[in-house]
């Protein structure tokens, strides 16, 4: 496995954040295959924009490498940093994947993001707005990504539904404006050129409620965009792999959620993305 960590502002001197960094886990060449592409995921973890949690960023990415991904976990900059320095990064990183294509052997077609808790969001956020005005003005050309993994991802931001940290650390306040609110409850921004994701949560989170999985969820149905909508009955908000891999003192193994990662790779691959 090959292990590159690329500080984003040496490619784009453009950002503004402190020190956004993207690891990329390449899998070697074994294989004397020409023309062979890998399908590519980019993670988002979560942290509640105050900080990127390791338990969502190796652990994940270990997961998906031998199922022939090529990985990319974007450290973004957190609070206080302030919208829109992460959808940026998000792009940044988007851009950096598809410029050494070639080289690392990602097929275009099949790049993907995945984001966990408020890095759910944050890939939410880039799935519906990569193409927004704040984006636009640093990379005229940001790219959509394939789908998007959405892994307990706070979604809303109606007052009693939502993360308020999260929105905290994102916007530097709370409570939100009416038109912050709207804005940045993603269920709100999907439209036709939402990409499809695969979304799954657990019903007895009680830090990022159910409510915001099922929000978008229903908004992409609204617009005929294919989804996967997976929610356990059991399972403490940030289990990440569910299993030993990222097991602490606060977060017990939930070996039933586990297979949460084999059902998102068989989605990829039913819909052609993996």
């Amino acid at each position: 496995m090959i292990i590159k960590k690329l500080n984003l502002k040496d490619y784009f001197g453009n950002l503004e954040g402190e020190n956004p960094v993207l690891e990329a886990y390449l899998p070697d060449e074994v294989m004397n295959r020409k023309d062979f592409k890998r399908p590519s995921m980019l993670i988002c973890p979560g942290g509640g924009y105050g900080g990127c949690s390791p338990r969502e960023a190796e652990p994940i990415a270990l997961n998906f490498l031998p199922e022939g991904f090529n990985v990319f976990v974007l450290k973004y900059t957190c609070a206080p940093a302030r919208f829109p320095t992460q959808i940026c990064e998000v792009a940044a990183a988007m851009e950096l994947i598809f410029q050494n294509a070639q080289e690392w052997r990602c097929d275009t077609q099949k790049i993907s993001i995945m984001g966990f808790s408020a890095g759910g969001h944050l890939a939410a956020h880039y799935s519906t707005s990569f193409d927004c005005v704040e984006v636009r003005e640093k990379f005229p050309e940001s790219k959509a990504p394939a789908s998007s993994v959405l892994c307990y991802p706070v979604i809303s931001a109606k007052e009693g539904k939502c993360h308020k940290g999260s929105f905290q650390n994102l916007l530097g306040h709370h409570p939100l404006s009416n038109e912050e609110m709207k804005r940045f409850s993603l269920e709100n921004a999907v439209k036709e050129n939402t990409p499809p994701a695969f979304i799954w949560h657990t019903a007895s989170d009680t830090v990022v409620p159910v409510y915001s999985s099922l929000m978008y969820a229903n908004s992409l149905s609204e617009y005929n965009i294919p989804f996967e909508l997976r929610i356990f009955p059991e399972g403490q908000h940030g289990v990440a792999t569910c299993d030993a891999q990222t097991l602490d003192d606060y977060k017990p193994c939930y070996p039933y959620d586990r297979v949460w990662i084999k059902e998102a790779i068989d989605w990829l691959k039913y819909m052609n993305l993996a």
